[in-house]
């Protein structure tokens, strides 16, 4: 797998921010078949530091219905994969840089 396609795009939220802040940890969406060693090299080469630790989770798809005039539509939101990136003491990534 290429690189490229590893990382999707990074995860913004409260509970990431706070994790940035107190644990050095980044939270990314990525492919689901990317592993570890895959993830961590992608970090390291478009970030430019480097990453002590990766832990990734598959987040499981939820079923979604809601209700129209014609009557209920249901669907499924797809599952994905979540990877939590430690970097090593004293380096930092700079996720608004590129907005």
């Amino acid at each position: 797998m290429k690189l490229t396609e590893v990382l999707v795009k990074p995860i913004l939220t409260e509970k990431a921010n706070a994790q940035q802040e107190k644990l050095r940890r980044y939270a990314f969406k990525v492919n689901r078949k990317a592993n570890k060693l895959e993830i961590k090299s992608a970090i390291e080469e478009f970030y430019g530091v480097s990453v002590t630790e990766v832990n990734t989770v598959v987040v499981p798809g939820k079923n979604k219905t809601r209700y129209t005039k014609a009557g209920f539509i249901k669907g499924v939101k797809p599952a994905y994969k979540k990877a939590y990136v430690t970097v090593a003491e004293g380096e930092t990534i700079d996720l608004y840089a590129n907005i």
